[in-house]
């Protein structure tokens, strides 16, 4: 096994226990699974994640492996942070989301937010000078909290020391996922 091997990299995925969009949480999940990396759900509540296809259709439940207090983010190399219009919305008001997404930003190790989930970064006071892309409703909130918003499909910043992946919706997962791949493969713990 090489230094760059993904099986070799722990992740993150921060959410609330409803709301969070389906595809955005599950993708990534069996896709990093897939290629062995562990992938830990942490949620604000031990409870399932119920979560919804498209803000409305109940979607698929998950079994978080911990609650957001428990979290030691030093223990993960990718901090991945899904949206769903009130996923997004409860989390950032959740301190213990907040702690965790300026823990990673503070250390310089990467953060992956999909559609809504940019907001929680907004709450942290983390986006100042990083372009990123959101769902466009996101893009008067990360520009008041610092940001350049733009309408690509994914972005990658690594500026201000650590690195930032965005993407607008479910419709990017394939280039969302690229790039995170390609996060986990050269950022050795």
């Amino acid at each position: 096994m090489s230094d760059n091997d993904v099986s070799m990299r722990k992740v993150l995925a921060i959410v609330t226990n409803y709301g969070v969009e389906q595809d955005e949480l599950l993708v990534p999940l069996e896709h990093l699974r897939g290629w062995g990396a562990d992938v830990d759900v942490a949620a604000v509540s031990a409870g399932d994640v119920q979560t919804l296809v498209g803000d409305k259709a109940p979607g698929k439940t998950v079994r978080p492996e911990l609650t957001l207090r428990q979290v030691d983010p030093a223990d993960y190399d990718l901090l991945l942070v899904p949206g769903g219009t009130l996923n997004a919305d409860r989390l950032r008001r959740q301190d213990s989301a907040t702690e965790i997404v300026r823990s990673f930003t503070s250390t310089g190790r990467p953060v992956a937010a999909i559609c809504h989930g940019p907001w929680a970064l907004v709450e942290a006071g983390v986006l100042e000078g990083k372009k990123l892309t959101s769902y466009p409703s996101l893009r008067t909130d990360i520009r008041n909290a610092g940001g350049e918003w733009v309408d690509e499909p994914v972005i990658k910043d690594d500026s201000r020391g650590w690195p930032l992946i965005t993407s607008r919706n479910p419709g990017d997962l394939g280039p969302f996922l690229r790039e995170i791949d390609e996060m986990l493969a050269v950022n050795a713990r």
